[in-house]
Parts: C-alpha cells; sequence; structure tokens
C-alpha cells in the first residue's frame, strides 16, 4: 500500500521585522497570555483499486489563567472518502462508488507547562470532546450518524521562534472514546487506545497576544 501523510501548520498572521544585529528577546507565556493554535492535516492512500484522501482542521484558544495552567476550547473538523468499484444496483454498470465519513467536535482542554517563561518548554495536556459523525455509504439510502465522547492525554514541546509565534509538536499517547449509533436500541462502543506509532503526532503554530 502507498500511503502519503502530510501534516501542516495552520499559518498565523503576525511577523516582526529586525535587523540583522538587533538582538530580541524571545517568547515565553505569563499569567493572563491569550493564545490561538491549530493544525491542518490532509494525505491519501492506494490500495489496488480503492482510493482515499483524509483531511482535517482543528483550532483552538487558549487562555493562562496561572503562570503554568492554560484552559481554552477547541474545535474541529475532520473528512475521509474513499473511491473503490462496485456494481450500480439500478444500471447494474461497474462504476467507482464513493463512501465517505465526515466528523465535528468541539471540546475543552487544559495545559501544564513545565518551564512556560523559557523560549522552550515541555506541556502536558488533557483532553475532552464531543464528536458527531455520519458515515454515507454508495447505494445506500440512510447514512449512519454517531454521537461519542472522547478523552485524550497528549505530552507536548513548544519553541518560540518570535515574541509571539511558537512552534508546538505533541503526541496523542493515551487516549479513551464511547460512541453510539443514533438508532433505538443502540449499544455504545467503549475504546482505549495508547499512542505507538507516528501517526498520533501532531504539529502546529501559535500566537500569543
Amino acid at each position: 500500500m502507498k500511503k502519503l501523510l502530510f501534516t501542516a501548520a495552520i499559518a498565523v498572521l503576525g511577523f516582526t521585522s529586525v535587523s540583522a544585529q538587533e538582538q530580541t528577546t524571545v517568547g515565553g507565556f505569563d499569567q493572563g497570555d491569550i493564545f490561538i493554535s491549530g493544525s491542518v492535516g490532509f494525505g491519501s492512500t492506494s490500495q489496488g483499486d480503492i482510493k482515499g484522501n483524509q483531511f482535517e482542521i482543528s483550532p483552538k484558544v487558549g487562555f493562562f489563567v496561572s503562570d503554568n495552567i492554560a484552559i481554552g476550547a477547541t474545535l474541529g473538523y475532520a473528512s475521509q472518502t474513499s473511491e473503490r468499484p462496485a456494481i450500480n444496483p439500478t444500471t447494474l454498470e461497474l462504476v467507482d462508488a464513493e463512501d465517505k465519513t465526515t466528523a465535528f467536535s468541539a471540546g475543552v482542554f487544559g495545559r501544564y507547562y513545565a518551564t512556560p517563561v523559557n523560549q522552550f518548554s515541555f506541556f502536558a495536556e488533557l483532553s475532552a470532546s464531543f464528536v458527531a459523525s455520519k458515515n454515507e455509504v454508495a447505494f445506500v439510502d440512510e447514512d449512519a450518524k454517531f454521537d461519542g465522547l472522547n478523552f485524550e492525554l497528549a505530552p507536548g514541546i513548544s519553541y518560540f521562534v518570535s515574541d509571539c509565534i511558537t512552534l508546538e509538536a505533541s503526541y496523542g499517547i493515551i487516549g479513551y472514546n464511547t460512541f453510539k449509533a443514533d438508532t433505538e436500541g443502540a449499544e455504545a462502543r467503549n475504546n482505549f487506545n495508547v499512542g505507538l506509532d507516528f501517526s498520533n503526532i501532531n504539529f502546529g503554530i501559535a500566537y500569543k497576544f
């Protein structure tokens, strides 16, 4: 299987011009600071006649309630499409059928920074979010809908490249989620995951006000 994954950070406005000789004090968070951050990712897969595409975006905003602790809110959108050969039940012709899954999320998070006033710092983030997803399958009239909760613990690092802009990387090492189909009598499904592969790494950019 050929697999191409690319994760990119959302570009944030706010670049500052300085002369080559001028020295600047770089970075650091303090109590009362506000930041916005986010990441966007996309990729494609191909296995035989089956092809897939993925896209996701997750902006967030945070506020430092103390020197080391920030709390905030997140939003998210993700979509995944796949194309596969299938027989059209109406015409009995072989066609390229498309299946699609979309998901929206909203949640809260808390971060603890080890050394927030420094240019470089480790942090640990605990997040909780509500997720609503929909599965659309080719030639099936009714879509499958699911609602659920997702919890994640993600250690990470931040590095200031200017007074206001920091690069971030985090690793979703532990996750728990519970989902239930939006149908009468459906039972909830619970999953516990421990991150053991590089697909759980997220990169982003944050802008401090």
